[in-house]
């Protein structure tokens, strides 16, 4: 079983009087490459910088490597890489010294360092050529490569790929997976590009004003996320009741007040149509849908207007 590299309890964040983290109780194991998401202003970034140590949680705990106290998550950070906004580098300098002066400043004695990670991130050819003059998808991976330069068993990330290239992102997941893969990295990784992260995340959890809405693993998304009739109703609790007496499905689940997911009789959506018509429900639309993380994301918040 593995082992549980960060735990919050009840961690919670104010500025004046707004709760931009509130309560957050979260778990991940060694190995996961965990997803965060959440619209802009959810509190994604200031739950990964108390994580971080970059700012003091208002109350609740954090363990780290099996670390709460303050003198133990200060050295259980050692073991922690990260990019949180756009990492700061020497702009008329090449990608080596820049990395050479970070390794120097961070008492990194592997002198082979720099030039591994060059490798990791696809940056070993760069030469001579200036901070100043990479591209976006350059500078990210330069921002990794420093982020991986200490071999951190947890690597947090946050919004890594935003801005980048369709070739770009593609770069920046293969890099990851495969840290994932061969080293065994946990990764924590926020994104708006959800379409993206569902390649990645093997877990994920959903914040919105700062609370935690929900937590999954991918398979289970996945499950949630197969082929169904959306169905919108007057009543749910009378329509499902017609689902499971009238009809003998089990397979179905109720979304909110008004929608209902039925994982059955896809193809006959007719059978569904008569049965609730037939038993009083007024049934206003019925589709046949195949979901994926952007609209369970929007279901899971209540809608397009709540995004």
């Amino acid at each position: 079983m593995n082992e549980i590299v960060l735990r919050t309890n009840g961690l919670s964040k104010k500025y004046h009087n707004t709760l931009a983290v509130n309560s957050v109780d979260m778990a991940i194991k060694q190995g996961e490459i965990y997803g965060l998401v959440g619209k802009n202003g959810a509190g994604k970034t200031t739950l990964i910088r108390m994580i971080c140590g970059l700012t003091m949680p208002a109350s609740g705990e954090i363990e780290l490597f099996n670390e709460a106290s303050i003198e133990g998550l200060n050295k259980s950070r050692m073991r922690t890489g990260c990019i949180i906004e756009t990492p700061s580098f020497f702009p008329y300098l090449s990608a080596e010294k820049n990395l050479e002066y970070y390794r120097i400043q961070r008492g990194i004695v592997e002198e082979n360092c720099v030039e591994d990670v060059l490798k990791i991130v696809n940056l070993e050819d760069t030469g001579k050529k200036k901070f100043k003059n990479f591209s976006l998808g350059m500078k990210q991976r330069l921002g990794l490569a420093l982020a991986i330069m200490a071999s951190p068993d947890l690597l947090v990330l946050d919004e890594p790929i935003n801005g980048l290239d369709p070739t770009g992102i593609v770069e920046f997941r293969d890099i990851l997976l495969k840290l994932n893969r061969e080293k065994n990295t946990t990764i924590i990784i926020s994104s708006h590009i959800l379409s993206e992260l569902s390649q990645l995340a093997t877990t994920y959890g959903f914040i919105d004003k700062g609370q935690f809405v929900e937590q999954i693993s991918a398979k289970e998304l996945n499950e949630k996320c197969k082929s169904c009739l959306l169905m919108k109703v007057d009543n749910t609790e009378k329509a499902s009741v017609i689902i499971e007496k009238q009809l003998g499905c089990t397979r179905y689940e109720v979304i909110n007040n008004n929608q209902i997911r039925l994982y059955e009789l896809i193809d006959t959506p007719e059978i569904v149509v008569e049965a609730l018509v037939k038993n009083g429900v007024m049934l206003s639309t019925i589709n046949q849908i195949s979901a994926n993380l952007e609209s369970y994301f929007i279901d899971l918040l209540g809608g397009n207007e709540n995004v």
